[in-house]
């Protein structure tokens, strides 16, 4: 597994130093800080593919572009170098490349997918994008993956339903939780023109077509076939080369709850730790999650164990742009992670009805109320303002007309 990651004049910073956590890595932090970078270079280092453009170098000459990294199997002087040669206009491996023997699984927030077996591609990965992935993936006269639309029912038709079971448990553990099952269906026509049989789920509404199914719903879907697919295939090409599987997997995902609605967002990433193990019982897993979810980070909370589990946060401080392990401290609901120092946010409310708090907390102080806006500087102009803005169970109700009355 990846150990520790050390990036020179490459991404949005001068130098990132990252010490990794053996099974759960949580990065966060604002737009355009470098989370997606960040797993495009765990990607690259441990496949040697990138999944689009190579990482951006920084054009000073003084020193090199460079990322260094140690693998937990490497010792501990070992490290890989990876330089941009400038003449070259590419990285360049200045050692031999990390000996990781594991899948590598990369769940992208386009809908892509990219995939890494040892076992299949030794010298490339299999790029998905949500066409390829359900349609099928051909290269140069070979069926590399014959898609989910073809391979769910194929799956659902065998004598041996044993890889079909495996993707039901797997789209059932998936689904939101509590009470909201996610079963797969009979397989249907939809269409006079394709003449495929198209997959369909179960939902409480009825059964509906794999293909009609909403933007969460899908990516759900193509990651629950994606991990069964790969596990499947892996198994499949070791029996051929009369190897081993591997039992170890670094699983990536950007963005965990795009698409999602916060019951899902609250219920997914522990689900997927979960599942790992539906693949392969003693599978050693490491996975790397970007989010911006106070839901996500409150759903690890019951499971988070600091001895094998880290939260990293990415903040721009004035001009630079830092990366920092961020102590794991239990927040309790999404307001409070809203308002810890992750989110940064004064209060889990509209910015209007923040600054409409922060007047009336001024008034009551007694201090001077010429930073406010002209209509927030008086009494009757802030309650005026509060009335609008806030419920009428909002917790700052009492306070507020306590002092007003006290006031009067």
């Amino acid at each position: 597994m990846l150990k520790e990651l050390h990036l020179k004049r490459v991404g949005p910073a001068p130098q990132f130093d990252v010490e990794l956590a053996e099974r759960l890595n949580i990065f966060t932090g604002d737009n355009g800080l470098g989370k997606t970078f960040l797993l495009d270079i765990v990607w690259w280092i441990l496949t040697l593919n990138w999944v689009e453009h190579p990482a951006w170098p920084h054009r000073e000459r003084e020193v090199s572009p460079e990322i260094i990294c140690h693998l937990s199997n490497q010792k501990e002087k070992e490290a890989y170098r990876s330089r941009f040669d400038f003449s070259e206009q590419k990285w360049l491996s200045q050692q031999m490349p990390p000996q990781f023997r594991g899948l590598v699984i990369y769940a992208r927030v386009n809908g892509g997918f990219s995939v890494f077996d040892p076992a299949r591609q030794r010298h490339s990965a299999y790029n998905f994008t949500p066409d390829t992935l359900w349609n099928g993936y051909r290269l140069e006269g070979k069926v590399l993956c014959n898609g989910l639309l073809q391979d769910w029912v194929n799956w659902q038709r065998q004598p041996d339903q044993s890889t079909f079971q495996l993707l039901s448990s797997v789209i059932q553990q998936l689904a939101p939780q509590p009470g909201e099952s996610m079963e797969p269906g009979e397989p249907t026509r939809v269409s006079v023109e394709d003449v495929r049989d198209i997959p369909t789920v179960c939902l409480p509404y009825g059964n509906v077509p794999v293909i009609y199914t909403s933007a969460g719903m899908k990516r759900i879907l193509g990651l629950a076939y994606l991990l069964v697919w790969t596990w499947y295939e892996h198994t499949q090409a070791s029996k051929l080369l009369q190897t081993d599987p591997l039992n170890q997997i670094v699983l990536l995902i950007d963005e965990v709850e795009s698409h999602l609605h916060p019951r899902w967002q609250r219920s997914l990433l522990p689900a997927i730790l979960e599942v790992m193990t539906q693949l392969q019982p003693t599978m050693k897993v490491q996975a790397f999650v970007t989010t911006h979810s106070p839901l996500v980070l409150a759903s690890v909370e019951p499971s988070f164990d600091e001895q094998q589990d880290r939260l990293f946060l990415l903040e721009l401080q004035g001009e630079a742009v830092t990366l920092n392990e961020f102590p794991w401290t239990k927040q309790g609901d999404t307001v409070g992670w809203l308002t810890s120092e992750i989110f940064g946010l004064k209060q889990a409310r509209s910015t209007e009805a923040e600054m409409a708090i922060e007047a009336a907390e001024t008034w009551m102080r007694g201090e001077s109320m010429d930073a406010f806006a002209d209509n927030l500087k008086t009494p009757s102009q802030i309650q005026q303002q509060l009335e609008r803005l806030l419920p009428g169970h909002d917790p700052f109700w009492p306070r507020w007309i306590v002092t007003m009355e006290a006031g009067r």
